[in-house]
């Protein structure tokens, strides 16, 4: 049995209140706490919406609707049998945020989520008002630097990644150990606790989330030469006329920041970029420093 049973880790009890949603013919499970502008908090790999617990309390604190949604194939939400290209992602993203009664909301993300961030003012453009990027570059920006010899090495689990089987018995035997050693190895510094590693294991646990996780990235790498693949990169080549705050760790050892250079060019609105004393999770690592970020840039956003 796991450390802790997934459904505990998925429901852990808070500050928040707990939902389910119905958007883009999935259920989306969700955490919200606070009242007024909306902002959605979408993570990446291997996490789920617990990794955004001390945001939500503090953007709830200061006068914001925190909203925390585990994304298709994660957590609590729908464990499809497919269904996830950027395409898809991001209509879920747009219907949460609609059955949630609202016309639109700022989109912080991480890793993964934060290629949703990216994407959604071309895909989704009426349903966001901001966005945020944490740990990820403009997916344009990723793609050019992917074929880069330093970082090219750093991407190499993602062709582990599209062996059948493998990777998904890798990451979950053992009580989900290796997920663990991605949290440390992928960070800056080794300041995970115990019960924390333990919550994420968990939830990595809920069958088939090691399966649905990993279809993110097979469709990142299989695409690459299909015609939905080339869709997706001229939707992006959109500038992208809304407020952006990039945020990155200065030390991260899987996306290194020379591969963030250049993604203001994808951007035709206000851009800042801000680096953090951080690895892959700045937002775990060093949380106050970026929720303090988040805060600033978000009391400037016009109304």
């Amino acid at each position: 049995m796991p450390i802790v049973d997934p459904d505990r880790a998925i429901h852990e009890p808070g500050p928040w209140e707990h939902r389910d949603v119905a958007a883009n013919g999935a259920r989306f499970h969700l955490v919200e706490c606070g009242s007024g502008p909306a902002v959605l908090l979408l993570h990446g790999f291997p996490l789920y919406w617990w990794t955004w617990r001390r945001q939500l309390t503090a953007l709830a604190g200061a006068g914001y609707r925190a909203i925390a949604m585990d994304l298709r194939g994660y957590g609590g939400s729908d464990h499809t049998p497919h269904s996830y290209d950027p395409f898809t992602l991001c209509a879920d993203v747009a219907g949460v945020i609609r059955c949630l009664g609202e016309q639109d909301a700022v989109v912080v993300g991480h890793g993964w989520g934060g290629a949703l961030a990216w994407s959604m003012p071309a895909l989704q453009p009426t349903a966001v008002r901001a966005i945020a990027p944490i740990a990820m570059p403009h997916p344009l920006r990723m793609r050019r630097a992917a074929f880069r010899p330093a970082q090219l090495a750093r991407l190499g689990y993602m062709l582990t990644f599209q062996l059948p089987f493998l990777p998904e018995h890798l990451l979950t035997r053992h009580e989900g150990e290796r997920i663990g050693r991605v949290l440390a190895n992928w960070s800056a510094e080794d300041s995970w606790t115990p019960d924390e590693i333990d919550m994420y294991r968990s939830a990595f646990l809920r069958w088939p989330t090691a399966h649905t996780s990993i279809e993110y990235h097979r469709w990142s790498v299989r695409s690459i030469p299909r015609t939905d693949g080339m869709r997706y990169r001229r939707a992006l080549r959109t500038p992208i006329d809304l407020p952006v705050l990039h945020l990155h760790g200065a030390r991260d050892p899987m996306v290194l920041p020379a591969s963030c250079t250049g993604s203001e060019q994808y951007v035709s609105g206000a851009y800042d970029f801000i680096g953090i004393d951080a690895g892959h999770f700045p937002h775990e690592e060093k949380s106050d420093v970026v929720t303090q970020a988040l805060l600033r840039w978000l009391s400037g956003l016009p109304t």
